[in-house]
């Protein structure tokens, strides 16, 4: 069984690399962003530096909601879906494994470029590595909430479409309490913990409904 969840993961992996347009298009869609709205804003510095955690956060999101609609379409479309509804392996073990090769091609790069595009949005050097912690801690629940609205779409033709309207709604605790202790570590009002803590919690909740939920919706869509 740890064989298929592996299996799974690492084909996962390998197509993201090859297709080169998962993780690397979030990656320059993160970027733009990022470079974009400290133009739109002027340069008043103090500004950007006080609302830079949030134009980081909503950067991740909408990034992370570029690729989700490949999530599961793509095997739906070659017949890959029906070999893993078929295989011993349980469909809420191949859809933690889909998600994670999501989160790790997806999630964990933004993670990782936000201490250097925090330069671009003027955060303090101290906040740099709290910041990225929050994206590190949370976008796994961006991930696993996607799942479930990918699955729920697999099957539609222009599901591409729909999926951000039904997915981002559910973000919204995600994207407030990240925010919320990015925040914190640039010197809020409210320690880091707090909302840091609630987030880890958010995003246990989300890897385990997410699961659920998904691994249902591809049951009723065979």
């Amino acid at each position: 069984m740890s064989r298929a969840f592996l299996a799974i993961l690492k084909r996962d992996l390998t197509l993201a690399a090859r297709a080169g347009g998962g993780g690397e298009l979030a990656l320059v869609f993160f970027l733009t962003i990022v470079v974009l709205v400290p133009f739109a804003l002027g340069p008043d510095l103090n500004l950007l530096s006080r609302i830079g955690p949030a134009i980081l956060w909503l950067g991740a999101l909408l990034s992370m909601l570029i690729g989700l609609d490949r999530l599961f379409q793509g095997d739906e479309e070659d017949g890959s879906l029906d070999l893993i509804r078929g295989s011993a392996l349980p469909l809420e073990l191949a859809v933690v494994a889909k998600a994670l090769a999501y989160w790790l091609t997806t999630g964990l790069p933004l993670a990782l470029a936000a201490p250097l595009l925090g330069l671009l949005v003027a955060l303090p050097g101290e906040a740099m590595l709290p910041v990225a912690a929050t994206l590190l801690v949370g976008t796994p629940a961006l991930s696993f909430i996607g799942a479930a609205g990918a699955a729920l779409t697999a099957g539609l033709r222009r599901g591409g479409l729909i999926l951000p309207v039904l997915v981002a709604p559910l973000t919204i605790p995600v994207l407030i309490f990240g925010v919320s202790s990015a925040n914190s570590a640039v010197g809020g009002t409210i320690p880091f913990l707090t909302p840091f803590l609630i987030m880890c919690a958010l995003s246990l909740a989300a890897i385990v409904i997410g699961t659920i939920a998904a691994a249902a919706a591809l049951r009723q869509a065979e």
